[in-house]
């Protein structure tokens, strides 16, 4: 899925296949979503990245379920900390929840998850490795399990090599994402107010 196919507000964006990168090897992000009375909460999360799509789990009885019911918009956070050998940066996206309980989805899910710390590894997992993803995977299948699947609408990014690049003078032009309201007015007005010139 290209993020052209969706809104991208970022001086700093990733490439569509550095984007793809960072999200495939994550492990794990923030997920955030409204209360009833207003507050934004966010959870760190196990996480996995398929079909353009995030993909995390929790219990039925979870708060969090119930407020994506009520209102499915939502963000998700992931660093490059998170993705090993990943890109330098982080990307929010925020879109809309989707709550899953059905078999054909956990089906896929927990093996994805469970053998999630081994992906980006050379060669197929020692038995050992296998062994603990196969006992991760059999507690997560459990009666009140949900799985969470986070269509995305639009995406923050933040290329750390491109924004060394750009305060090195190294950037060109065409690296560049489009200059946001609040760098061209916002700021500009921000300086003004505080003196600055």
């Amino acid at each position: 899925m290209s993020s052209e196919e969706h809104e991208v507000v970022s001086i700093y964006p990733f490439t569509d296949d550095e984007r793809e990168e960072l999200l495939t090897k994550a492990r794990e992000c923030v997920f955030n979503w409204s209360t009833k009375d207003g507050w934004p909460v966010g959870v760190v999360h196990a996480f996995v990245w398929r079909d353009g799509r995030g993909w995390i789990t929790c219990g039925a009885h979870r708060h969090r379920v119930s407020a994506i019911k009520r209102d499915p918009r939502c963000s998700v956070v992931v660093s490059g900390v998170a993705a090993p050998n990943g890109p330098n940066g982080a990307i929010t996206f925020k879109g809309r929840a989707i709550v899953h309980d059905d078999e054909e989805t956990k089906k896929w899910f927990y093996p994805a998850l469970a053998r999630g710390p081994y992906t980006g590894m050379d060669g197929e997992l020692t038995p050992e490795q296998e062994a603990q993803a196969k006992a991760f995977e059999e507690r997560l299948d459990s009666p009140l399990r949900v799985i969470i699947e986070i269509v995305p609408e639009k995406w923050i990014m933040l290329d750390s090599d491109k924004m060394a690049k750009d305060t090195a003078g190294q950037l060109s032009d065409d690296e560049r994402g489009p200059l946001l309201e609040s760098d061209a007015k916002r700021m500009q007005a921000e300086m003004e107010k505080r003196g600055i010139s």
